[in-house]
């Protein structure tokens, strides 16, 4: 499944991280991504209705998808 030019699978938190902050190195790219879904509690209740848990490294395409539907595509 794609959205645009942004193919919708599993990724890392890192990577996807990066892909959203292209412009950080790659620890603030994961705090940056990081703190824009713990603030957004609707987003953070979708992901964890998908089976996500805080720390979780891989991310599935489910919970991809919902990253990208609350920030947009990286």
């Amino acid at each position: 499944m794609k959205i645009n030019d942004f193919k919708i699978r599993s990724y890392g938190w890192r990577e996807l991280a990066v892909l959203y902050a292209p412009d950080l190195i790659p620890v603030s790219a994961v705090k940056r991504l990081t703190l824009w879904v713990s603030k957004n509690k609707e987003l953070t209740n979708a992901l964890q209705q998908a089976g996500w848990k805080r720390g979780q490294h891989v991310l599935t395409p489910l919970q991809v998808l919902r990253i990208v539907e609350y920030l947009g595509e990286p």
